[in-house]
Parts: structure tokens; sequence; C-alpha cells
């Protein structure tokens, strides 16, 4: 049988840490198999990004709704959306293959916003078109505190703002909030993801590790609760699934170029290649 399906409608990211290569990892290590619709090529490294080419916004919707009508889809994500033209053609091809909304695909939008440095992605516009066009449909958004503040104007520097956010954020229409704690200053030992639906509350608390190397970490969290979402999990049990994930990959993270390396969703890999009876490749 054909595991779980999956897509992730994102960005290329040529040092392979975020982005499409990180959803495909852990796509693969959580059991489901992952489809493709590139937004956009960056030209990307350990130390940043010096360049990107943003795909025709035709040719994303292609892409979506070739996969859709001949796979099939389990569940859906999105990533870097790289403007407002191709969140349009992205919100259009969701509509007519059922993904998100009333649809049953369930959709989780990680709102690529701003870089791992707090640096804005996205003009104002193109945040006004996640606010009205994509949020309403998802099942659950997942964004970090430098994208609540872009998103909502509001910023998080405790527990009680990270509750505000929640709330205005869940005021944009999608069914669940997922508010991240990774960049909230004040967990010096902990880190704190909020979980909101609109009347209840779930604080999620993981170990923080004194590393840099937390590239693709929103990626990585995002494909993992739409594995789980993919494999019928509710939305809770998925994302403390994902949690689970990213936890985990931050805490195997490793060095990569001269700077940020990636986390690492490789911890759920058993060594085969150390079995000195695993098959010959014929090389």
């Amino acid at each position: 049988m054909a595991p779980p399906r999956v897509l992730t409608v994102a960005g290329t990211d040529s040092g392979g840490g975020a982005g499409i290569p990180a959803d495909l990892r852990t796509l693969a290590v959580c059991g489901v198999h992952g489809c493709v619709a590139v937004t956009a090529v960056t030209v990307q490294n350990s130390v940043g990004v010096t360049g990107v080419h943003v795909i025709p916004p035709e040719v994303v919707a292609a892409q979506i709704e070739s996969v859709a009508t001949d796979i099939g889809l389990d569940a859906a994500k999105t990533g870097m959306l790289a403007g407002r033209e191709v969140i349009a053609a992205v919100v259009a091809a969701f509509d007519r293959v059922g993904i998100g909304g009333d649809g049953p695909t369930p959709l989780v939008v990680d709102p690529v916003a701003a870089s791992m440095h707090g640096d804005p992605l996205l003009a104002g516009d193109a945040l006004d078109a996640y606010r009205r066009d994509l949020f309403p449909r998802a099942t659950v958004v997942t964004p970090n505190l430098d994208e609540v503040r872009l998103l909502t104007g509001i910023d998080v520097h405790d527990r009680a703002g990270q509750y505000d956010a929640a709330r205005a954020l869940h005021a944009m229409g999608p069914r669940w909030v997922l508010v991240k704690g990774g960049h909230l200053a004040e967990d010096a030992d902990v880190c704190v993801d909020l979980l909101h639906d609109g009347r209840t509350f779930t604080e999620l608390p993981g170990p923080r590790f004194a590393t840099t190397h937390t590239h693709g970490g929103g990626d990585t969290m995002a494909a993992a609760v739409a594995a789980a979402l993919a494999r019928g999990c509710p939305v809770p049990e998925a994302v403390a699934f994902g949690k689970r994930v990213v936890t985990e990959g931050v805490r195997h993270a490793y060095p990569l170029g001269a700077g940020h390396g990636p986390v690492s969703p490789l911890w759920a890999v058993p060594p085969w290649w150390e079995d000195r009876t695993a098959p010959s490749t014929g090389g």
C-alpha cells in the first residue's frame, strides 16, 4: 500500500537546510510520501540568502493541481510563498482541489514572512493576502514570534504576549493557531509553544538547547504536523508529534558551512549503513 501523501508548497534552499529539502527529509522520516510545488528558487547557504527567483504563479498552481488530481493528497503545508501573486494562485488552486477550508485535505500554513534573523521577507500586500485569503483556509498556522510581529503588530516578550498573539491570529480565521516560543527570551531553559483553538489554550513545553544550529526548524515542525494530520491524527495530537520531532531535531542539529547548521530529523533514521548484512548496492 502507498503511504499517506503530503504536498509541500514552498521554496528551495540550495544549502539543503530549510524549505523543500527540510520538508522532504521530515516527511520521509515521518513515513509519508512528499510531493512538491516549488514557489521560488533561492540562492542560499548556511550564511544567508543572496538571490531569489520566483516561479510564475500559474506554474505554482499547475504543480498543485497536477499532484492533487493524480496522486491525491492526505494533507498539505505551505512554506515560502514569495509574494501576493503566488499566494493568490495557491489559494485558487487549493479551492479547486479541496485543500484547506471546507475541503477534505487539512492544511498547515507556516507563514514564512521573516528570516531566522528577524528580517522581513514579504511586502505588506503579501502579509495582507496571508491574513485575508490563506489563514481562513488553514487547519493550523505555525508562526514564530518575528512572523507574529509582522502579521499582528504584537511584539511578544512574555507568556501573556504569547496568549494575546494567539487570540489575534485566531481572529484571522484559522481553526487552530500554534504560536512558537523559540524566540522568547524570557524562557531560559524551556521552549514553550502555545496552541489555541479559539476556546482553549494548551502550552507545549520542551527543552531549550544552547545551539545556533536551528536552520529549518519551522519547516521541520510544520512538515511533521502535516505528516501526522495525513495519518488522521487530531490537531492537538499532530502538534504534539511535531513538537517532539523538532525538539529532537534541534537536539541532533549539526554544523554545516560557516553559518547556521540545520535541525536534523535524521535521529529517527536507523543507521542501516552500519549493518554489514545490508544488501549490496552493487557498487
